[in-house]
């Protein structure tokens, strides 16, 4: 895939699947902008860090991006937080931070980009939904309802600005092994890498996703590959379904 003279934003940046995605735009040819708390570490044209939970810097994101960059074209609502436990075990600040950021920041983003996007003949955003969004697992209510979300969100506005030119579409990853996925494992008590090795054997394909495997997907909706794809939900799982 050729992103040569393309312009991508790309939130998240600094965590594990940014990191890959950032990565994979660069060595195909795209400026990448890249948006987290701290994006010291990340290998980008542009660094805009900030937090989403604050509207001003999602509001003002994409046309920062765009001043950096030169352009914009591509945006990737990639950054997510997971909260977990059942309703009566998730607090008031473990749902008012997952809806911050796995939802009001990629709608904010979005809702700021498009105009920017169709004022220059179209493009592409792909936000990061979760398998547990489509389909709702357990123990896990106040973040499957937010990646729900989100993947409505992109059903619907892959509809209502696909005639402007621009294709938005969602990956949908199951387990990735990311440094939030073994943090996660940490803070209940457990080995990470025991767990980790205990959950490949519970995924058809042999293992769960590696970063690379979700942000080539990432890359996929991104380009001209996927130039008939909008609204689409693409589920990333190696086989394997929620529990």
């Amino acid at each position: 895939m050729d992103f040569s003279e393309k312009r991508v934003l790309v939130t998240g940046a600094a965590g594990g699947i940014g990191l890959s995605i950032v990565r994979m735009f660069k060595a195909a040819g795209a400026k990448v902008a890249a948006a987290d708390l701290n994006v010291d570490m990340v290998q980008a044209d542009a660094h805009l860090p900030g937090n989403l939970t604050d509207s001003s810097y999602t509001d003002n994101l994409p046309t920062a991006a765009e001043k950096a960059l030169g352009g914009l074209d591509i945006v990737v609502n990639n950054a997510g937080i997971m909260r977990r436990g059942p309703v009566t075990a998730s607090t008031d600040q473990d749902f008012d931070i997952s809806v911050d950021v796995n939802v009001k920041a990629p709608f904010r983003i979005c809702r700021a980009a498009i105009p920017i996007l169709a004022k220059n003949g179209g493009g592409a955003i792909v936000n990061t939904a979760s398998c547990w969004g489509v389909h709702p697992g357990p123990d896990h209510a106040v973040y499957c309802m937010t990646k729900a979300a989100i993947a409505s969100l992109t059903q619907c506005m892959g509809r209502d600005h696909a005639h402007q030119g621009i294709r938005i579409n969602a990956v949908c990853p199951n387990e990735v092994d990311t440094p939030m996925l073994r943090t996660g494992f940490e803070l209940r008590g457990f080995n990470p890498t025991t767990a980790i090795a205990d959950l490949n054997k519970t995924v058809p394909i042999g293992r769960i996703a590696q970063p690379d495997d979700i942000a080539e997907v990432v890359l996929f909706l991104a380009s001209d590959h996927a130039r008939y794809m909008c609204g689409e939900l693409l589920e990333i799982n190696g086989g394997k379904s929620v529990a």
